[in-house]
């Protein structure tokens, strides 16, 4: 009967430290127990930052660049030119064919000579104010005063031409006179002159005192061109 309970007492130990054992297998806690499977690796919330497909972490593709959003456009965008506001430019010299030709009538006491700016661009220009009028002589260069008259502006078409007068003091004193050689026509807002043969008389009375007897109108001033 003792052996019989010794027996049963044997089993009743063992069987407690199976239980032991397998409690602490269970939780991962026993020391010297074998560790537990490591759990998956929880991927990014779906549209939070680092979203995306595999090799695009961040966003990015697997170059490292950032894909462009769609619809968007890459690369410099093309301005417009001048002009683009359907505006006029200026009248440039070199968009100008200038000519000059005498306009004096029997019996004024001055001589007159025409000069007439003709637009050879491909574009409207304008013209405004007084142009810059030079003659050039034996004595020297003489400058055009200006008459003083109002001064418009004029928009000049392609192929279309507007005129300007000179006026100069004509030589009726039986001397020699100051002879001239040239005329420099530089246009309205320009710096750029064109030199022209001058048509008029062919020389000027020598006249005591300051400023230059010529003169210069505006621009229109010697009547519209075709």
């Amino acid at each position: 009967m003792r052996v019989h309970k010794l027996s049963f007492a044997a089993l009743a130990v063992a069987a407690g430290l199976s239980l032991t054992a397998c409690q602490s297998g269970d939780g991962g806690t026993a020391q010297g127990g074998p560790s537990s499977a490591p759990a998956p690796a929880s991927s990014a919330p779906s549209g939070g930052p680092g979203s995306g497909s595999p090799g695009q972490a961040g966003g990015k593709d697997s170059g490292g660049k950032s894909p462009a959003p769609q619809g968007a456009t890459t690369g410099a965008g093309t301005g417009s030119g001048s002009g683009g506001n359907g505006g006029s430019g200026k009248c440039r010299t070199d968009d100008l064919t200038i000519t000059a030709m005498d306009s004096t009538i029997d019996g004024d006491r001055e001589g007159t000579v025409a000069v007439t700016l003709k637009n050879r661009g491909g574009r409207d220009c304008t013209l405004s104010a007084y142009a810059g009028v030079d003659l050039k002589t034996n004595a020297g260069s003489l400058s055009a005063k200006r008459t003083g008259e109002q001064a418009g502006t004029t928009v000049l078409k392609p192929g279309k031409a507007v005129s300007f007068g000179v006026t100069y003091p004509l030589n009726t004193s039986g001397g020699s006179g100051v002879r001239v050689t040239g005329l420099v026509v530089t246009p309205p807002d320009e710096t750029k002159s064109v030199t022209l043969a001058w048509p008029g008389g062919a020389t000027l009375p020598v006249t005591e005192g300051a400023g230059s007897p010529v003169k210069v109108g505006p621009i229109g001033s010697a009547g519209q061109g075709g």
